[in-house]
């Protein structure tokens, strides 16, 4: 089996969505090869910087301007229908890296170089199974294409909106979003918080995703002149200025406290946690989920996080901190509350889908079948076709 990922780098939950699959495809198949690929850095540095690069400045500065863009692009058909002109535009140059890979089948974990390759079937040219990962807990009209052989999605009412929409009920799969297998095994909690020099006593793990956005510096010095006794684990992503400042918070503050910039023991973390403060981002709430962990939704970006805190706290997993809310009050009403607390923890592991991964692949292995048969992944040469 050979499989193609094709992601982008908006945020790091698309590409850790197609590590833990390419993970578990090489963990089963041996002789199987796979490769990911940053899409938009691989056709054009520039679209990169004008898609990608554009994403992120605006959900950093003017935040409220994307979630009406997205909002605006959720029902209006026209408006989506031209982004997805404009995404095909660039997908001529994936034409090279499929020829020379040769994949039996291809999945895509962003609705970008989905739409690329959505526009290579339409056209006839790529001849191989393309299959699409949603990483979030929501639908939305990018993701209405005919011509995708498989849509993997997190859960069973997100499969009913996308059939509502339009996309073909049976090639839609409720599996879930994967997430790797390190969050899969149990670590002794004890034995973790002793390997990060903390006390075995209420503890708070606070995340505000890869780019270390929202209220976090709040948040942390909320949770840090909490009256009550706890420590904190907190984790600044790549963004290394607010790291230096919750070091610097933590510093006179009285209570334990461990501050990470970019880390891959995320699972450690959560092992070692009795509840998780975060951004609604697909992967990070995936990966709590499967952990059992009650989650605080904080700063959700408007959009699909707001999207993705309403459905966790419509089902129980969750709750929400308000701009200017205190957290002693926050931890009283859920934290001090033992049915809350036990139910969120058996809200989240019903939610769960920890066999997302080993599902995807079993799907993928049925889909590489059709994909081998076929003689070439394209129906042309790639070099007759500088663009389409």
């Amino acid at each position: 089996m050979r499989v193609l990922f094709l992601t982008v780098s908006t945020g790091n939950g698309h590409i850790r969505a197609a590590e833990a699959v390419k993970e578990c495809v090489e963990r089963r198949f041996r002789n199987s090869r796979t490769l990911i690929i940053d899409t938009l850095k691989y056709a054009s540095p520039l679209a990169d910087r004008l898609i990608a690069g554009g994403y992120l400045l605006t959900v950093k500065g003017i935040p409220q301007v994307y979630g009406k863009l997205y909002k605006m692009a959720e029902v209006d058909e026209k408006l989506t229908n031209f982004c997805k002109a404009f995404n095909s535009l660039f997908s001529g140059k994936l034409c090279s890296i499929i020829e020379d890979f040769h994949p039996s089948v291809i999945v895509c974990t962003h609705t970008v170089p989905l739409h690329m390759l959505s526009h290579l079937k339409r056209k006839g040219v790529v001849n191989v199974p393309v299959m699409a990962i949603v990483t979030d807990y929501t639908n939305h009209l990018f993701w209405k294409l005919d011509n995708i052989d498989a849509f993997i999605v997190a859960h069973e009412c997100i499969k009913q909106d996308m059939v509502n929409m339009g996309v073909d009920r049976n090639s839609i799969y409720a599996y879930g979003i994967p997430v790797s297998k390190s969050f899969l095994q149990r670590k002794d909690r004890k034995k973790t918080l002793k390997e990060l020099k903390l006390k075995d006593k209420l503890t708070a793990l606070l995340m505000g995703g890869s780019l270390g956005l929202g209220e976090v510096p709040r948040i942390f010095q909320s949770v840090l002149s909490c009256k009550r006794d706890l420590q904190v684990i907190a984790i600044a992503g790549n963004n290394e200025r607010l790291k230096k400042d919750l070091e610097a918070y933590a510093l006179n503050s009285g209570k334990e406290a461990r501050i990470f910039g970019y880390t891959d023991r995320v699972a450690d973390f959560m092992d070692a946690s009795d509840f998780i403060i975060t951004k609604p981002g697909g992967m990070t709430i995936s990966e709590a989920l499967v952990k059992g962990l009650p989650l605080f939704i904080m700063s959700p970006i408007p959009g699909q996080e707001e999207k993705n805190a309403r459905f966790l706290i419509n089902c129980g997993a969750a709750a929400h901190i308000s701009p200017g809310d205190s957290m002693d009050s926050i931890l009283c009403q859920v934290v001090d509350n033992p049915l809350r607390m036990k139910h969120m923890k058996e809200m989240a592991r019903y939610i769960a889908r920890p066999n997302a991964a080993e599902d995807i692949t079993d799907l993928l292995e049925r889909l590489s079948g059709a994909g081998q048969r076929a003689s070439s992944p394209l129906r042309v040469s790639a070099g007759s076709f500088p663009f389409l």
